[in-house]
């Protein structure tokens, strides 16, 4: 697959998130309507990158935050 058909792919996907949150909203479920409007926007600058064929940077790496600690996650 291209840069083009990643674009593409990343914005159907955020097509995806926005009916999803039109729907929470009407139904009075605000929490899940701002974490799909949230994917949507992260979708649409991955397709943005793609497009002009940047490699969009992965840093949900939860390896490096702790979580794999024998003595469980961090604490701050």
């Amino acid at each position: 697959m291209n840069n083009y058909d990643l674009a593409k792919s990343y914005i159907r996907q955020a097509e995806e998130r926005i009916k999803h949150a039109k729907e929470a909203l009407n139904e009075g479920n605000y929490p899940y309507t701002v974490r799909q409007c949230q994917e949507a926007v992260e979708l649409l600058l991955k397709a943005a990158l793609r497009y002009i064929g940047v490699e969009p940077p992965k840093l949900h790496d939860v390896g490096k935050r702790g979580i794999n600690s024998p003595h469980g996650s961090k604490r701050r």
